[in-house]
C-alpha cells in the first residue's frame, strides 16, 4: 500500500467516524475549520523543517509528489485524520457526560 493510499484511507476512516459512527459532525461547524485551520499552520512549520532538513525522507515512488512547506501533501491528509479522529471521540464523550479524573475535594 502507499504512502497516498494509506492517507486517503486515513481521511475517509476520519469523516465515516465523524459523521457515520460518532454522528458528532464536527466537519460540518466552523469551529472545527478554525481549529483546524490553527493545527495547519504548525503541522506545516514541523513538517517543513524535518523534510526541509532531511530528518525525514519518503520514497518518490510512494507518494504523489506535490509538496508542500516541503512536506508531501499526504501528510496534510494524515494530520487531519489525526486531528478529526481526536476531537470527534473528545467530543462523542463530553456528549456523554465523561469527564476526565476528578480531583478529590481540597481539605
Amino acid at each position: 500500500m502507499s504512502y497516498t493510499v494509506a492517507a486517503g484511507l486515513a481521511v475517509l476512516g476520519a469523516l465515516a467516524l465523524d459523521l457515520l459512527v460518532l454522528r458528532t459532525r464536527l466537519v460540518a461547524g466552523r469551529v472545527f475549520w478554525t481549529t483546524y485551520a490553527i493545527v495547519l499552520a504548525s503541522q506545516l512549520v514541523a513538517n517543513g523543517v524535518l523534510t526541509g532538513r532531511q530528518v525525514v525522507r519518503y520514497d518518490p515512488h510512494a507518494i504523489l509528489g506535490l509538496r508542500l512547506a516541503y512536506a508531501p501533501v499526504e501528510d496534510l491528509g494524515f494530520g487531519y485524520a489525526l486531528v478529526l479522529v481526536t476531537l470527534s471521540v473528545w467530543v462523542w464523550l463530553g456528549r456523554r457526560g465523561v469527564d476526565g479524573p476528578t480531583t478529590p475535594p481540597a481539605r
